[in-house]
This record gives C-alpha cells, structure tokens and sequence, in this order.
C-alpha cells in the first residue's frame, strides 16, 4: 500500500509548484473565474501531493484509483469533490503537462442523485424576521426574494438596483452570465430603508470599513445566527433558501424555462431537479391506505 503524504505537512515540491502556477496562468488567459481557479489549483494539489515524490510525468491512472480509495473515500469526502480534483487533474494534464495518465480513461465518479433541500413558507419567515439588525435581515431577503447565489449576494452594487423597474441585475455570475431577476415591492422599500441607515459606497453590502465588501464568513454567521434566533435545528445553509424560492416558483405554475433563466443555469437538466420536491402533485395523490 502505498504510503500516504499529507499535503499540510510538507512544503510544497518545485516541480509541483511550477505546474501548479501554469495552470493558473493558464485559467486566467482563458477568463476563469477566481473562485473556480482556485477550487482547480486546490484540487491539483492535492492529487500531485499525494503522489509525491513520483515524477509528474509518470503518474498513472492507477495513482488515481489509489489517491481515491486511500484519500478521499478513507476521509469520507463526497463525490462533488471527487469529481472536482478529477476535472483539475484532467485540466492540468490535458494543458500543462503531458505524461502518462491516460485522460480518456480517468472517469467521473458515477453520478450521484440528491434532492434540493427546501424549507417552507413558514421556516424562511421565521429565518428573514428573526434579526432586527436591517442590514441582515435585508441580505437573507434578498438571497431568497431574488434566488440569489451567496457569491451574487456579495457581488451587487447599489446601481444593481433598478427601483423603477423592480429588477435586480446581476452581473458576471456563475459561468460570467449577466442576468435580472424581479424584486417586489417590500424588498425595494427594505432596500431604500437600508441605504438611507447605511449608505454603502461601492459594494452594496460592505464590512465595517467603507468600500470593504462584506465576507462570505460573515454572511455565514449571519444565518447561523438566524437559526439560532428562530431555534430551526435543520443544517440549513444560504443555498437552502435559493432552492426554497425555486420549488415555489414551480409549484405557482411558472414555466420551468424562465425559472431556469432567473436562477442562472446553464441546463433546464439541473433546474428540473425541483419537480421532484415540489409537492402540488404529491398532495392530490390518495393513498390507498385511506380505503382501508
């Protein structure tokens, strides 16, 4: 067996580190984003760590199969990030260095099928009035008035706004996509009543020091807090509330088309997940448990 390398506890190879900066060079020529840059960089890293002190150009195919039996399923690491280091590893192959890894068959895990988690009208109402700070009851609003990414949350600017209209637009999201999404009413007169306390000056929710964007940690805190307030012991995260005002949408009879454009995706295939959670259907059906 082989013997395991933990890439926090020895510093990082010459030879790794200068792959690792030309896929990075390389990501940023091709426009990627940061967040997805990193999250290859990361995902490299770790499998070229793993396989050290072996040379680069003669790792296999098999020191996949072996970094995913002894590293990731022995830690118990789930298959998105599984399929992420292979998606890196293919990149940094396929681009930056060419050796032995066969890349036609280093294979996806198999797909895994997980329902989007939802609360109901009644949790999300406890969640969004359960602050009386109007800053953070505003962002939690927004997030699901709007089905907002927490990155797009952090990512607006007071002139995303467009009142008159009632529009949020909501620029270089996921995949570098402009897009706008409609706000109600009780959401602009939150906006209006936020600016007037805080009066941001470049990002439309900033830290303690002006112009500072406010940081996704802090986001964090702020729903845990909710949470808290509400005593909701589900592990609810920001993405709980973005589903939660999808299945809505779905179950209110809007085409699945446009739900899949106010959201952002890139396949209706990932915005048909929520027919399966949405119970308008489910509802109707009599269980013969009933006739008995």
């Amino acid at each position: 067996m082989k013997k395991e390398i933990s890439k926090n506890k020895i510093p990082i190879p010459t030879e790794i580190e200068q792959g690792l900066t030309a896929l990075r060079l390389w990501m940023a020529h091709k426009r990627y984003s940061e967040s997805t840059i990193n999250t290859y960089i990361d995902g490299a890293k770790s499998f070229l760590m793993f396989t050290y002190p072996k040379p680069i150009q003669r790792v296999s195919n098999d020191d996949m199969v072996l970094y995913v039996n002894e590293y990731i399923i022995k830690r118990g690491l789930s298959f998105s990030y599984q399929n992420q280091v292979i998606n890196a590893v293919k990149l940094f192959f396929r681009e930056v260095v060419h050796g032995d890894l066969d890349l036609v068959k280093l294979e996806r895990p198999r797909h895994e099928y997980k329902l989007p988690n939802v609360l109901s009208k009644e949790e999300v109402a406890s969640i969004l009035k359960a602050h009386i700070n109007i800053k953070h009851k505003t962002m939690l609003s927004l997030i699901y008035a709007c089905g907002l990414r927490r990155s797009e949350l952090l990512n607006l600017k007071p002139l995303d706004i467009d009142s008159k209209r009632g529009l949020l637009i909501i620029k270089q999201a996921k995949g570098r996509k402009d897009r706008v999404a409609p706000i109600s009413g009780k959401v602009i007169e939150m906006l209006r009543e936020y600016y007037k306390m805080y009066r941001p000056k470049i990002w439309l929710f900033e830290g303690q020091n002006t112009g500072e964007q406010y940081s996704e940690k802090s986001l964090q805190n702020v729903l845990k807090q909710s949470l808290e307030k509400a005593q909701i012991k589900k592990p609810v995260t920001l993405h709980w509330l973005r589903h939660s005002y999808a299945t809505p949408l779905l179950e209110a009879g809007t085409d699945i088309r446009y739900i899949q454009e106010l959201l952002g995706h890139k396949s209706s295939k990932t915005t048909e997940i929520y027919t399966h959670v949405s119970t308008k259907s489910l509802q109707k059906i009599k269980s013969p448990f009933d006739d008995l």
